[in-house]
């Protein structure tokens, strides 16, 4: 069996990824949702409860929800239950696919190799310390 792919169906496809990563950057274009995203990230995958992000961050609760809901939706946050608690966490896999959407055709036009400087920065052992 043969099968026949039409070349509009691959642009379709590359619209769609281009879709997402427009839906996750936007939903980090506010500096209240990064301050949240960054400190989501800064903890892990044990994450936060709302109550103490909107200590750690002074947001008030409901504009705090507002802003997690935004997160959730774009796929760069997920969120767990456990007992009676609810934590949010970063979704790490949707963030490593963003930065290699954004990353993936580095330097492929350029004249020569752009070398380690056209990739996603490695984290130094100095940066996390500062973290």
């Amino acid at each position: 069996m043969r099968v026949y792919c039409n070349p509009r169906d691959f642009y379709i496809l590359e619209t769609m990824k281009a879709k997402e990563a427009i839906t996750a950057l936007s939903a980090l274009a506010s500096e209240s949702r990064l301050a949240v995203y960054r400190l989501l990230v800064k903890r892990g995958p044990e994450g936060y409860t709302p109550s103490e992000l909107a200590g750690r961050l002074d947001i008030p609760a409901p504009t705090l929800s507002f802003h997690l809901k935004g997160l959730v939706q774009a796929g760069l946050v997920v969120s767990r239950r456990e007992a009676r608690n609810l934590f949010y966490s970063p979704n790490f896999e949707r963030m490593n696919a963003l930065v290699g959407f954004l990353t993936e055709n580095c330097c492929s036009l350029a004249d020569q190799a752009c070398g380690a400087s056209c990739g996603p920065a490695s984290v130094t052992a100095q940066s996390r310390k500062r973290a």
